[in-house]
């Protein structure tokens, strides 16, 4: 791990270690595998967790870091959960969310940041409490919904790149910025991917019910 810290290269001026360079191309796999709904989204997440933690406590993001500690937990649970929850036809079961999982999503993010925040400042843990807030508790709210197989998700991503794109530039980290913005790419086809199978999964259950 300290060869990949010390070790990099240049990236329009700024410095990238191979570890935040292999993190964040594990990233964007992670996001790749999720669309597919294949088991290896997991490993891949164990693994990139551990490097973006070096990568971001080495940043003084205290968040981010953190995010990164609860995010392999969330990815060993995901792992299991995926093994267990998966249609013969349609691989790992998706849906939609109820309303009630919806308000308790947006509360859970709601208090959570706020919570967050003020835990980082007191601790003066991060010089950008709320923006480190908010994409830590955005990140194990989506890593929670996706290990639900909630097509919602994708779009609690979506919310957490547009802070996280600013706050990894403002940290100079360039390269993450770059790859944030692909990864929202990668988040709009995926939403649109899962939300087609569990149309299909809709239907399919209306049709065996209606037989």
């Amino acid at each position: 791990m300290r060869f990949l810290m010390e070790h990099g290269f240049e990236f329009f001026g700024q410095r990238v270690a191979y570890a935040e360079l292999i993190g964040q191309l594990g990233a964007l796999a992670v996001v790749f595998l999720a669309q597919r709904r294949t088991l290896w989204t997991w490993p891949v997440q164990i693994v990139t967790a551990v490097l973006l933690f070096s990568v971001y406590f080495s940043a003084q993001l205290g968040g981010l870091a953190t995010r990164q500690v609860a995010v392999l937990a969330i990815a060993v649970y995901g792992w299991w959960a995926w093994t267990r929850h998966r249609d013969p036809v349609f691989g790992v079961a998706v849906r939609a969310a109820t309303t009630v999982e919806r308000l308790v999503m947006v509360g859970a993010m709601l208090a959570g940041t706020t919570a967050f925040a003020l835990l980082l400042d007191a601790l003066d843990a991060s010089w950008a409490p709320w923006p480190d807030a908010w994409i830590f508790v955005g990140t194990l709210v989506a890593y929670g919904a996706q290990a639900a197989g909630l097509v919602e998700f994708w779009l609690v991503w979506l919310a957490v790149d547009a802070v996280g794109v600013p706050l990894q530039l403002m940290s100079g980290l360039w390269f993450s910025a770059l790859v944030y913005i692909v990864f929202a790419v990668l988040v709009v086809r995926g939403w649109q991917d899962w939300n087609r199978t569990a149309a299909a999964a809709r239907s399919r259950m209306t049709v065996d019910t209606i037989g």
